[in-house]
């Protein structure tokens, strides 16, 4: 049994002069520790997948299931990280990686070890008592992460986490948090604009339509290497540049489609 299954979902968004249909025939599933990365022109609603994974959003038809279960709202066993890190200035490390866990009121024993824990598994072991404003970017969103990993759930999702990052420190973060999510062995999502990104980092390659939305294809990416080789590593693989090409040419269909 597949832990997330989107069966035929349909969404439209509605108001008093017209309904505006922004996915239609949606079908994805995905097994326990898979990567998958999603990608689409703009406004196709790679986004709103994740909201309708998260329970944040109900589809207007079709069900969206984890482990078996209907999806019917938020859920412990789902984490979000999203663009932006949304840390806390006015507290410290520490203090912001409880965040999620104060809001679901699990044990703050508990998780202020496993936070700790996390934090010098990862590289931030010195810096509990530090404010959010003494951190580099990179070092934030390895918070953010951490701090979503603390409620313990099964399913990552990632809404562009590295975009609003310069390029030297977007490859960097990308390698260390494909690594920390596979150490984990959690299930993840990854939204994103970015083709090599997309490639790199994931086991399935799902793209979008123009609007109405839906997953035109699916590529599972084989570039011969071990599980152990970073995303950056994994661009000098001989496949990679074919993969690169074919996505790129569907994207650019799906954009002069729409246009």
């Amino acid at each position: 049994m597949a832990q997330i299954e989107l069966n035929d979902i349909g969404l439209s968004y509605f108001t008093i002069k017209q309904e505006t249909e922004a996915l239609r025939s949606v079908n994805v599933s995905i097994e326990q520790g898979e990567f998958i990365s999603i990608v689409g022109p703009s406004g196709c609603g790679k986004s709103t997948l994740l909201s309708l994974v998260s329970g944040m959003v109900k589809p207007t038809s079709g069900r969206v299931l984890i482990d078996g279960q209907e999806v019917s709202g938020t859920s412990p066993k789902v984490g979000y990280m999203l663009q932006h890190d949304h840390l806390f200035e006015w507290r410290n490390i520490l203090s912001n990686l409880l965040v999620g866990a104060e809001i679901r009121r699990m044990d703050l024993k508990k998780a202020e070890h496993k936070a700790l824990d996390l934090m010098e598994r990862y590289g931030l072991g010195g810096f509990a008592h530090h404010s959010p404003s003494q951190l580099s970017g990179g070092m934030r969103q390895r918070v953010a992460l951490i701090r979503t990993l603390v409620t313990e759930p099964d399913i990552l999702l990632l809404d562009e986490p590295f975009s609003a990052l310069d390029y030297q420190t977007r490859l960097t973060l990308a390698d260390e948090i494909y690594g920390i999510i596979k150490d984990q062995g959690k299930t993840a999502i990854l939204v994103t604009h970015d083709i090599s990104e997309a490639i790199s980092m994931a086991d399935r390659v799902m793209v979008m339509s123009k609007r109405p939305s839906t997953i035109s294809t699916v590529y599972s990416i084989q570039l011969g290497e071990g599980t152990d080789v970073t995303p950056w590593k994994k661009r000098e693989a001989v496949r990679y540049k074919e993969y690169f090409n074919v996505i790129w040419k569907e994207l650019e269909g799906h954009v002069v489609a729409t246009g």
